[in-house]
């Protein structure tokens, strides 16, 4: 009888937890789903009372003007700018750290050089937009390569962090095997175990680059915030979410629908990435 009750008790707490874990999951599912509600809901009325190619192609953004005009092109470009130079940056340096912590790094080094690497991804976006405006402005400008910069750096610690991880799970057997068949320590690293874990330093780079894409602060305090086509690395540059956040504490009406239609360009552009990554990771293993 006791060993029943112990059963049925042990039952009831694995049904419990499942049940927590389902509300869980279900909870995320529903935020999502909230956030894509709103956003739609409120964004795509816009787009269509501008017209769908004047507020996606349109060089032109003054809300002021009469007849105002919503035009996000150099937006667009704009982010699309500062991104790729930020992962042109950080994408490198983080996967070259990586290496070296993961494959390289002696337990000693090691103790002082991770908890930096993590410290790094607890600084609040003002801190790091503080360092550019003191360190990096001054030698760029207000610009392009400003943003670049020190997005590159913000990146880094989702980039070390989800590459180590990667690279650790590589199974041993690989880099073992490369030695046994002749392979220097490097060239098993670089050519062996490098590859295998091309997935997960994939997935690094994709939420490496949702962090460059996403951020706001730090951008507003370096990148001139000039709501014009891009013209030189050196001159200034306005991207979505600091549009957003620079024009939504006073705008009404249909300035502040496009606005939110900003937000919804935004989040189509992560998605598309996001699902870019699914689709080749799925390709991938159907290959295998």
């Amino acid at each position: 009888m006791e060993r029943s009750a112990v059963s049925v008790k042990a039952k009831f707490k694995e049904r419990a937890m499942s049940a927590v874990f389902l509300i869980s999951a279900l909870s995320s599912i529903l935020a999502v789903a909230l956030i894509c509600l709103f956003l739609f809901a409120n964004g795509l009325p816009a787009i269509g009372k501008i017209g769908f190619f004047k507020f996606l192609l349109g060089r032109e953004w003054s809300p002021s003007d009469i007849p105002p005009a919503f035009g996000i092109f150099p937006m667009i470009v704009g982010s699309l700018y500062v991104t790729a130079g930020a992962v042109i940056i950080g994408v490198p340096v983080g996967v070259l750290t990586a290496v070296f912590l993961a494959r390289v790094c002696p337990k000693k080094i090691y103790k002082i050089v991770k908890p930096g690497v993590e410290l790094l991804a607890g600084i609040p976006s003002v801190v790091y937009g503080f360092f550019g405006m003191v360190a990096i402005v001054p030698l760029t400008g207000n610009s392009i390569l400003s943003a670049c910069i020190l997005l590159g750096i913000m990146i880094l610690p989702t980039v070390i962090g989800l590459t180590e991880s990667a690279l650790r799970a590589v199974p041993e057997q690989y880099y073992e095997g490369a030695l046994a068949l002749g392979a220097g320590h490097y060239r098993s690293v670089f050519f062996v175990v490098l590859p295998a874990a091309k997935s997960g330093i994939l997935a690094a780079v994709v939420l490496g680059i949702g962090r460059a894409v996403g951020e706001t602060m730090a951008v507003i305090m370096v990148a001139g915030n000039q709501a014009r086509m891009p013209v030189s690395l050196f001159k200034g540059v306005r991207t979505l979410t600091a549009n957003i956040v620079i024009e939504m504490g006073y705008a009404a009406e249909l300035h502040r629908e496009a606005l939110i239609a900003t937000g919804v360009v935004l989040f189509v552009f992560i998605l598309i990435i996001n699902l870019s990554l699914s689709a080749f990771n799925s390709k991938r293993r159907k290959g295998l």
